[in-house]
């Protein structure tokens, strides 16, 4: 599912271009008028930031001083880009570029590369690991899953931060970067990855800034003909340049300064990648005659979020956080954050799920709540309590919305009823618009009323409904509008990958939750180890950690819930600390001084529900003592020998695959593979046996208990469904 946006509402395309300054703040004003010369946005979390350059852009072009083929507007991602040109047109800039840095840079690349080199470009390689895999083997070094991945990740380091194979092993050790294997092994797996390309004629995507900032350094009457195009550039979340990033976009630029760039250093988060904060810091230093502007109203949180967010970045070191800018909440006070310590994981990710269950109850959107943590492989614990608890959510980075099945089909029935006008009976009760649309998609799975459960039947239905509020939105907006006009809108958003709003809880690792937001934000793992990270050593890197939980922090609209677990599983010892940026933050850890309106927030110990304290749990193969959530399932580790009954768990995979499609709930909300597994080897007879594996709570227990253990018995489960 894709992430929410917080509206999908059809402003009207101001009429004049004054009217495109309507409804900005002083600041923003400021920045939309400053079209000529070099300009500096310092905007924080949630001030604007993208309000303010598309204005400044639609109001020059709209009031002539600006054409929009002149214009480049780039950013980091293809979804900001795709919200940036979505904001342009309904301001009446539609004309104007707006694409990432490989997209503007594969496109020119593309474009001259017959006439700078000749022939057809190399094919572009979407992954590269599978070479870097071919690159070690030739070079005789054994690289695990894990490995593979860091070292394809140094490769990427390396070209972005334009350090060749030969000089790789002297640049970490003068940057103090901890590379993941030894030095010289990555250097020769580097050089090996670098001739298979060649000899394979492909060009990986940091290929692709590095041949058009070739080509444009080499054959200037091309670097003339692409500056004659664009005269004006824009750079968005200008903290996450990349030196190879800055030398292109120097290169566009030639000797001019129309440039506006936008950022703010304290959300620099990206540095692994090669970003860096240096190219926005030093801006007025390059350019001293720069118009700097400073945004820090505040839009998107209440007063008590932002006042964590300014104390966590007082307490920051470093040269980004002596530009820190100050936030300023302009929304009405709300409840303070909530802090919260568990017992063990498992407990903690149960906890978070029933608050996540209580805020849904109590009227807030599945799709405007999101769990963070620092690393992806701590979604798995959440996937099962949400699971459990009967929550939809969503894994941040799933298929994208306009490419799901259901999207697609309603898209094609869409612009078959739009053709056929008045001779599609479907649509001779509809009077308006919207009704047009309810009665299309009715044929395609749409009721009034959404289905009970979560998983496929209700992920189906959500996006289906997403359409139709859009529908709904796009006719209060633009009257008079008629399905060929909304059909029309469907193509335009879903080439800037512009989504409606889906509902499902959101599950993303901090990093991926950048430039996102939700009302409730729930930052989950806040201990030592996780926040900072282990691996953080330098100074420098522990401040990034602080930046990411800063981000974190920012996401949130209004509720905010921070916690910890004390011990990884249920009875190991309790030897974890809460994460030391929350020192002086969190209740009872010292004082901030000044509290914002509603308190500084609230300390709770979690309950722990249904679980019993009990001591480590062993391996009932070798013994060892077991942390992993899946292997604690199973009740043994994952590779020791299995015991299970396999025609059993077959027997039992068929009885859920029925179960599931009953409901209309994905399988794993019935019970998830794991369990599956750990009911096939145990093979209980009691309900009491049942209930100790774990995953069969009371609630599962009840509804399908009787089921289960017929199967094991060698019986035939019934419906396991509530006769009402």
């Amino acid at each position: 599912m894709t992430a929410a946006t917080h509206s999908t509402l059809f402003p009207q395309v101001p009429e004049t271009a004054d009217a495109v300054l309507d409804g900005l703040d002083p600041e923003q004003r400021e920045v939309a008028l400053a079209l000529t010369g070099p300009v500096c946005v310092l905007a924080g979390a949630g001030t604007g930031k993208t309000r303010a350059i598309t204005h400044r852009i639609a109001y020059g072009v709209r009031s002539g001083r600006l054409q929009p083929a002149s214009v480049l507007a780039v950013t980091f991602t293809n979804r900001a880009a795709g919200e940036m040109r979505g904001r342009l047109r309904q301001l009446g800039a539609g004309g104007v570029q707006a694409r990432t840095f490989h997209s503007a840079a594969l496109r020119q690349l593309q474009f001259f590369w017959p006439k700078a080199v000749g022939g057809d470009l190399p094919r572009l390689l979407e992954r590269k690991i599978q070479l870097v895999a071919d690159a070690a083997a030739r070079c005789r070094v054994r690289l695990d899953r894990n490995e593979l991945r860091d070292v394809t990740g140094e490769i990427e380091w390396a070209k972005v931060t334009q350090t060749v194979p030969a000089d790789y092993p002297a640049i970490v050790a003068k940057a103090h970067r901890d590379a993941p294997r030894d030095p010289a092994e990555i250097s020769q797996i580097y050089a090996m990855y670098e001739q298979l390309k060649r000899d394979r004629s492909v060009i990986d995507f940091e290929d692709v800034l590095l041949l058009t900032v070739g080509i444009l350094q080499d054959r200037h009457d091309i670097a003339d003909q692409i500056r004659s195009q664009y005269q004006h550039f824009v750079v968005d979340e200008y903290q996450d340049v990349s030196p190879l990033q800055q030398r292109l976009l120097d290169l566009w630029l030639g000797d001019r300064d129309n440039l506006c760039v936008v950022g703010d250093a304290s959300q620099t988060i990206y540095s692994f990648t090669g970003a860096t904060p240096d190219h926005l810091l030093n801006f007025r230093t390059r350019h001293p005659g720069a118009t700097v502007v400073k945004l820090v109203r505040d839009y998107r949180s209440t007063p008590q979020v932002v006042h964590l967010a300014n104390g966590l970045l007082g307490q920051a070191r470093g040269r980004a956080a002596e530009h820190r800018l100050e936030l300023i909440s302009q929304r009405d006070p709300g409840p303070g954050p909530v802090y919260t310590e568990y017992a063990d994981e498992p407990t903690e990710a149960e906890g978070t799920a029933r608050r996540i269950r209580d805020l849904i109850a109590a009227g807030v959107p599945a799709g405007e709540i999101a769990v963070l943590y620092r690393i992806n492989a701590q979604s798995e614990v959440y996937e099962q309590a949400l699971a459990d608890a009967g929550v939809p959510y969503q894994l941040r980075g799933a298929e994208r919305f306009f490419e799901r099945q259901e999207v697609r089909e309603a898209g094609i029935a869409l612009r078959g009823a739009a053709r056929a006008g008045g001779n599609d009976s479907l649509l001779d009760d509809a009077e308006d618009l919207p009704a047009q649309v309810r009665a299309v998609l009715s044929t395609k799975g749409w009721t009034s009323q959404p289905p009970s459960g979560s998983g496929a039947v209700r992920d189906r239905w959500e996006s289906l409904a997403a359409l139709v509020r859009l529908a709904e939105d796009f006719a209060r907006a633009r009257s008079g509008a008629t399905l060929s006009d909304l059909v029309a809108e469907l193509d335009e958003r879903a080439a800037a990958q512009h989504a409606p709003t889906v509902q499902g809880v959101t599950l993303a690792s901090l990093h991926s939750a950048k430039g996102l937001e939700w009302d409730a934000v729930f930052l989950v793992g806040l201990t030592e180890g996780m926040m900072p990270i282990t691996y953080a050593k330098t100074d420098e890197q522990v401040e990034e950690e602080r930046r990411l939980l800063y981000v974190g922090v920012t996401r949130a609209r209004l509720h905010l819930t921070l916690s910890w677990a004390l011990s990884r599983s249920p009875g190991g010892r309790a030897s974890r600390r809460p994460s030391r940026f929350l020192k002086g933050l969190r209740p009872g850890s010292g004082s901030l001084g000044t509290v914002a309106p509603g308190g500084s927030g609230s300390f709770e110990r979690g309950a722990a529900g249904r679980r019993k304290p009990r001591g480590p749990v062993l391996c009932r193969v070798c013994g060892a003592t077991l942390t992993e959530a899946g292997a604690m399932k199973l009740m043994r580790c994952e590779d020791c020998p299995s015991d299970m009954d396999e025609g059993l768990y077959e027997r039992l995979r068929d009885w859920r695959a029925e179960q599931a499609r009953e409901l209309g709930q994905p399988a794993y909300c019935v019970f998830t593979d794991k369990t599956l597994m750990a009911i096939a080897e145990r093979v209980p007879g009691t309900g009491g046996e049942l209930s100790s594996i774990s995953g069969v709570g009371a609630r599962k227990l009840d509804r399908f208990g009787a089921d289960v253990l017929a199967i094991c018995a060698g019986e035939d489960g019934g419906t396991g469904l509530d006769d009402s």
